[in-house]
């Protein structure tokens, strides 16, 4: 459960992804066992000089009792705060019937209390542990210098572990950080190709259908046949264009672009050409500082509001007015309204808006479309460079 403040093992394992453990985890684990049965025999042999067999053998049990201990944490079986403080006891028990016996059980206690628990709990631990061995060594009457320098090799044990352990922490959230950077790369880049797919491919499918669904009318009522011709080749050019703009569209992700103002005056003529329809166009200040992501933004903003006049408003003229100054740009495109829709109002996948507003978000600026009069209208604003 969360809490304030930095916290250690476990608690910090649920906010990051599980990841492998380090190769060194293993050696140490073996090097920390191999020094509690150090311990468990040094002891016994203190025991046995000291008191005899009998204290040897208490003081064994109290050290399998600690490695039970010990075993438990790193397994996780229990909570690892009482099972640490258990610990610690037995080491002091073992202390007291022999000196310095139960010190490797101590060490073992400070060092894992930051992998197992909270940090104030760890330091807990250590104050209480150290605190605990130097009255016990006064009371056995040993010599306090002795007593004060494992007291201190004690609490540099516990900020060693700690360091360590903060290490490994940051190790882990670094990774997941950069996983969670990965994926939301990964996931703009499939936002950014499904706009494209949109802006290109869409618009000139779209435009071909309803050119070869008036082919196919024309001649189910065995119509014009010059007509249906010429309906066949403003479907094969509209399909030309839609490969020439996925062409500029590949040269502007490269970096390369031509003058703003010619892109837009084209998009302007092709709707005049296509419609018949007037379609004015004005360019005020040097539209061509934007960065390439505005840049596209704006073209594909206004190729958007052009596709939807033909498909909702098939004879409604068009003002197109683009404004650039230090306090940033302003793209306005305007319809005069009409018809409410045409072959092509049933074309769309309801997509457009959405992608435009999408594209002025990841320029910094912000999209408004709606009724403006009897007409529709679509305003993009953006940051200055």
């Amino acid at each position: 459960m969360p809490t304030r403040g930095w916290r250690c093992g476990p608690n910090q394992r649920g906010t990051v992804p599980t990841m492998g453990r380090p190769w060194w985890v293993l050696p140490l684990q073996v090097v920390v066992g191999a020094y509690l049965l150090y311990g468990l025999v040094a002891g016994v042999l203190t025991g046995a000089a000291d008191g005899g067999p009998g204290r040897a053998l208490l003081v064994a049990a109290i050290h399998l009792a600690g490695l039970g201990c010990w075993a438990l944490v790193l397994r996780r079986r229990t909570a690892p705060f009482a099972v640490l403080a258990a610990s610690a006891v037995l080491g002091l028990a073992a202390h007291w019937l022999a000196p310095f016996s139960g010190t490797t059980l101590l060490y073992a206690v400070v060092w894992l209390a930051p992998f197992r628990t909270r940090l104030w709990q760890a330091l807990l631990l250590t104050v209480l542990t150290t605190g605990g061995f130097v009255l016990v060594s006064l009371d056995v009457g040993l010599d306090p210098s002795a007593n004060y320098g494992i007291a201190a090799g004690l609490g540099w044990a516990v900020y060693i572990a700690a360091v360590v352990n903060q290490l490994a922490t940051t190790k882990r959230q670094t990774a997941a950080v950069a996983a969670a950077r990965a994926d939301a790369a990964v996931l703009a880049e499939r936002q950014r190709m499904a706009r494209e797919i949109h802006d290109i491919v869409a618009h000139s499918l779209a435009a071909q259908v309803v050119h070869l669904e008036g082919t196919r009318m024309l001649l189910e009522r065995d119509g014009d046949r010059e007509q249906a011709l010429e309906r066949v080749r403003q479907a094969g050019d509209f399909a030309r264009a839609g490969l020439a703009e996925t062409t500029l569209a590949v040269a502007a992700l490269r970096g390369q672009h031509r003058p703003l103002a010619g892109e837009l005056a084209g998009l302007a003529g092709d709707f005049r050409a296509t419609t018949g329809n007037p379609c004015e166009l004005t360019v005020e200040g040097d539209p061509d500082v934007l960065a390439p992501p505005a840049r596209l933004a704006v073209v594909r903003t206004v190729r958007e509001a052009l596709t939807n006049v033909h498909k909702h408003a098939p004879a409604a003229s068009v003002t197109i007015r683009l404004r650039c100054g230090d306090d940033g740009c302003e793209l306005d495109v305007r319809d005069t309204g009409g018809t409410n829709g045409g072959v092509l109002a049933a074309t769309g996948s309801g997509y457009g808006l959405v992608g435009m507003r999408e594209r002025a978000e990841l320029v910094g600026g912000s999209l408004d479309a709606g009724p403006h009069g009897p007409g529709f209208r679509v305003q993009l604003r953006m940051p200055g460079p």
